[in-house]
C-alpha cells in the first residue's frame, strides 16, 4: 500500500483479463448517492489500468458502464454493471451501482457480488443519509470498506470538511492515508512524500515546509489509529515511548486491519489524481474471495452446509446477481462464482427461492449453459471458465432468474438469498393498442425476470393491472424499457384503490323478472329484506320461504343472483359486503319459472334494496410501520396524522432510528413511498399489512359516487 508507481497491464478492451485462483481477484462495489461520482471513478481507474486508452464522460454518454439508452439520456447509473481491470496481475472486478434510493435492487445486488466496498462520497456535496445507513449494513456483515473522496479539483470542495462529516457519519476507523495539495497532486502520510500530479504523470518528491506542517497534523492520528488495530500488543507502547515505527510494518498492520473491515482508509481522488493509490489499497487491502465469507448455503431440504469453502476445485455453488435482456443476445445472466468453476458447455442445477412460483413444479430444474464471457460495460468478451471468486456472464440461460443459485446436478444446493426491498410504490398500467396488448405479457415477464424489486399484480377487484415499483423514477426506466426495448406502448391510468359497499340499515326489496312472451317466458318473483352485518360479516343467506311460494330448487338461484349482484355493487361499483338477506315471500310459475328467471329476480331485489337505505362506502385500513431517522419523527408522525391516520404510538430501533406505528387509510398511502423517501431525505422505510375496512367518510364518499355515475 506503499506509493508505488508501477501500474500492471490490463487486457485490452478487446481481450478479456482471466484469473485462474482465487486469491487474484478482488470484487469491488462502488457506492455512494447519485452525483458522487461513482461512473466517472470507475473510467479513471479503467483508464489507469490500461483497459480503456482514455476515460469516457457521463456528460457525453461514452462511459464504458452507463451503456443503457437510459442512462445516457438520464446521464445516471440505473443498472448494477461490471467493469474487469487488472493491477499487478490482480483482476479487479469493478462492481458499480445506480445511486438513487429508486435501484436499491441493484445496489443490493453489487453488495452481494463483492467482497469489499468503496465508498464514494463528493468532495463538494457530503454524505448522505442513504449512504450513512448503507455504511452501517455493511459494518453489520463485516464488509471490508474505504472511502474515497471524490472532485477534489472542483472550485467548491472542501476535503477537511467532507472527512469530518464522514469520520462522524461511519465513526470509528475512518481516517486518511493521503491529502490533496491545491488539486496539484498528495502528500502520503506514511511515506511522507509528495506525489505530483500537476505534470500529467506521477512524480514524488520531498515535501516543502508547510506540507510537512500538514503531515504532522494528520500523521499522528492515523499511525495511533493503525496501531490500535495491531496484532502487536507492544507496538502502542513503542510508539508512546518515542520509538519510530518501521513504515513497512505500518503498512502491513493497515492492510490486515482494512481486510477484517476494523479499518476504513480515507483516499482523495479526481480526473487523473490518485488512481495509483487507491488501485493499491484494492489489490493489497481488501480481501479476495477467499479471506471473505460465504453466504449461508444449504441443501434443497434445507440443511446445512459447511464444507464449501470457496475452492474452484470444490463443488459448484454460483449465484445469478443480475438479470438482463438484450435485443440480439437474448438473456444474458451476470453470475458471481462462489465456489468450483464454471465452463462452457456445463450442464447445472438451477435452484430458487422462486422456481416454484414460475410455473416449475418443483424449486430446481437442470440447465445446459452456453458460452462464459466478461463483461465490459455491454461488450461480452468470451472467457473459457470462471473460477471460485470470479464473476462472469452467462448467455441464454432461460431458467435461471435473478437470485437463482447454479450448482452440480449431482450435489444440488441453494444460497439463501439476499435481502431485497419490498416495492411500495403502485402504478396502474394499461396497453395504449390491442397491438400492445397482446405483447404486454411476454413483456412484463422479462422484466420481472431482470427485476426482483418489480411485482407485478393483476388485481381482479379493481380490473387494473399494477406495477409495484420503488419509486417514480423506477416506474419511469420500466415503461421506458418497455416501449424502447421490447416495442409495448403502455400508458398510466389512475389507480383504483378497492373500496367496498354496504348497507347503512335494514330494507326490503322486490325482485320481479316476469316477461311474457309469445313461447317460453320467464317468472320468477322474490321478496328479500337486507340487514348490515359486523365487519367480515361476508354474506349471510337466510331462507324463510313458507308454503312452498317459491320452490325449493329455485331458492339457490335467489342466493346466486344475490351473490352476482353484490359482486357488481350496487353505487359505485365496488363489491358489497357484510349483509344478511332474508328470502321470506315469492312467487313462481309452473312453466315460465327457470334457475336463471330467479337469479335475475334476486339481483333486481337487492338493487331494490339498497335504493331505500344509505349505501356505505367502505376503504381498507392498513397497519404501517415507518422505520426512519429519529430526526424526522415528528414530521412524520404529523403526516401521518394529516393522512387520516392514527398513529399508535413509536419506540426506538437502534443506531438513531425510530419504528412509528399507525393505521393508515390505503386511498391515503398510495404515494407514500415518494413522499417517505422526500420527507426523510431518502432515510426512511416503511411496510404496510391491510388491516381492515371503514366506513369512508361522507364527503370522499360522496366524491367516489359521483365519479361513479358518470
Amino acid at each position: 500500500m506503499a506509493e508505488k508507481a508501477n501500474v500492471g497491464p490490463a487486457g485490452a478492451a478487446g481481450r478479456a483479463p482471466s484469473a485462474d485462483r482465487p486469491d487474484m481477484v478482488r470484487n469491488v462495489v462502488l457506492v455512494g448517492h447519485s452525483g458522487a461520482g461513482k461512473t466517472t471513478l470507475v473510467e479513471a481507474l479503467l483508464a489507469a489500468t490500461g483497459t480503456v486508452p482514455r476515460p469516457g464522460r457521463v456528460e457525453e454518454g461514452t462511459t464504458v458502464s452507463d451503456f443503457d439508452e437510459v442512462e445516457v439520456r438520464q446521464q445516471r447509473s440505473v443498472n448494477l454493471s461490471l467493469a474487469p481491470a487488472v493491477h499487478n496481475g490482480i483482476k479487479i472486478n469493478l462492481l458499480d451501482t445506480p445511486g438513487y434510493a429508486d435501484f436499491v435492487g441493484d445496489l443490493r445486488a453489487g453488495l452481494r457480488a463483492a467482497d469489499a466496498a468503496l465508498f464514494v462520497v463528493s468532495a463538494v456535496d457530503g454524505v448522505d443519509g442513504l449512504t450513512r445507513m448503507l455504511w452501517e449494513e455493511c459494518g453489520l456483515v463485516g464488509m471490508p470498506r474505504a472511502v474515497v473522496i471524490t472532485k477534489i479539483d472542483h472550485h467548491r470542495a472542501d476535503f477537511d470538511e467532507v472527512l469530518a462529516s464522514c469520520q462522524d457519519a461511519f465513526g470509528d476507523g475512518v481516517a486518511p492515508l493521503y491529502l490533496p495539495v491545491d488539486g496539484r497532486g498528495l502528500l502520503g502520510l506514511l511515506s511522507q512524500r509528495f506525489l505530483d500530479y500537476s505534470g500529467g504523470a506521477r512524480t514524488e518528491r520531498e515535501p516543502d515546509q508547510e506540507q510537512l506542517a500538514l503531515i504532522e497534523q494528520y500523521r499522528g492520528d492515523l499511525i495511533e489509529g493503525i496501531i490500535q488495530e495491531s496484532e502487536d500488543e507492544t507496538l502502542m507502547d513503542r510508539y508512546l515511548s518515542g520509538e519510530s515505527i518501521d513504515t513497512k510494518i505500518l503498512i502491513d498492520d493497515l492492510e490486515k486491519a482494512v481486510a477484517r473491515a476494523s479499518f476504513h482508509p480515507v483516499l482523495a481522488t479526481a480526473p487523473g489524481t490518485g488512481m495509483i493509490e487507491l488501485l493499491e489499497i484494492i489489490t493489497q487491502g481488501f480481501p479476495s474471495p477467499l479471506e471473505h465469507p460465504l453466504p449461508e448455503i444449504t441443501t434443497i431440504d434445507g440443511k446445512a452446509v459447511t464444507d464449501v469453502t470457496g475452492d474452484p476445485d470444490g463443488p459448484l455453488v454460483a449465484e445469478v446477481v443480475k438479470t438482463t435482456s438484450d435485443p440480439y443476445v437474448g438473456r444474458i445472466s451476470l453470475v458471481r462464482v462462489f465456489s468450483g468453476t464454471l465452463r462452457p458447455d456445463m450442464a447445472v442445477h438451477v435452484s430458487g427461492h422462486g422456481l416454484a412460483d414460475r410455473g416449475h413444479e418443483d424449486h430446481d430444474v437442470d440447465e445446459r449453459i452456453g458460452g462464459l464471457s466478461s463483461p465490459l460495460g455491454k461488450t461480452q468478451r468470451p472467457v473459457p471458465k470462471c473460477v471460485a471468486g470470479d464473476i462472469c456472464a452467462i448467455a441464454k440461460l432461460s431458467r435461471a432468474e435473478t437470485g437463482d443459485t447454479l450448482s452440480d446436478r449431482e450435489r444440488p444446493l441453494l444460497m439463501r438469498s439476499w435481502d431485497m426491498p419490498d416495492p411500495l410504490l403502485p402504478v396502474a398500467i394499461r396497453a395504449r393498442s390491442k397491438a400492445d396488448e397482446d405483447k404486454l405479457s411476454q413483456a412484463l415477464a422479462r422484466l420481472v425476470a431482470e427485476d426482483p424489486t418489480l411485482r407485478l399484480e393483476n388485481n381482479p377487484e379493481t380490473r387494473q393491472l399494477v406495477l409495484w415499483c420503488m419509486g417514480e423514477a423506477h416506474a419511469d426506466v420500466l415503461l421506458d424499457r418497455m416501449s424502447r426495448r421490447y416495442g409495448v406502448e403502455v400508458e398510466r391510468v389512475p389507480l383504483r384503490v378497492p373500496l367496498r359497499e354496504t348497507f347503512g340499515g335494514r330494507a326490503q326489496g322486490m325482485g320481479r323478472n316476469v316477461k311474457q312472451t309469445g313461447g317460453h317466458g320467464q317468472y320468477a318473483i322474490c321478496h328479500i329484506e337486507v340487514e348490515p352485518l359486523p365487519s367480515g360479516g361476508g354474506l349471510e343467506f337466510v331462507d324463510k320461504i313458507v308454503g312452498g311460494v317459491v320452490p325449493r330448487q329455485f331458492i339457490p338461484s335467489v342466493e346466486k343472483g344475490v351473490r352476482a349482484q353484490m359482486e357488481r355493487g350496487v353505487l359505485a361499483g365496488y363489491p358489497v359486503v357484510d349483509i344478511r338477506v332474508t328470502l321470506y315471500d315469492g312467487k313462481a310459475h309452473s312453466v315460465d319459472s327457470s334457475d336463471m328467471a330467479f337469479q335475475i329476480a334476486g339481483q333486481l331485489a337487492l338493487k331494490e334494496a339498497a335504493g331505500k337505505v344509505p349505501t356505505l362506502l367502505l376503504e381498507p385500513v392498513d397497519e404501517v410501520s415507518v422505520l426512519v431517522s429519529d430526526e424526522f419523527v415528528g414530521a412524520v408522525m404529523s403526516d401521518l396524522s394529516a393522512r387520516r391516520g392514527r398513529v399508535l404510538g413509536s419506540e426506538p430501533a437502534g443506531a438513531g432510528r425510530t419504528l412509528v406505528r399507525a393505521e393508515v387509510p390505503e386511498l391515503e398511502i398510495t404515494r407514500y413511498a415518494v413522499d417517505l423517501r422526500s420527507m426523510s431525505h431518502g432515510t426512511g422505510t416503511f411496510h404496510r399489512d391491510f388491516l381492515r375496512y371503514e366506513p369512508l367518510p361522507a364527503h370522499l364518499a360522496d366524491k367516489v359516487a359521483a365519479s361513479a355515475e358518470h
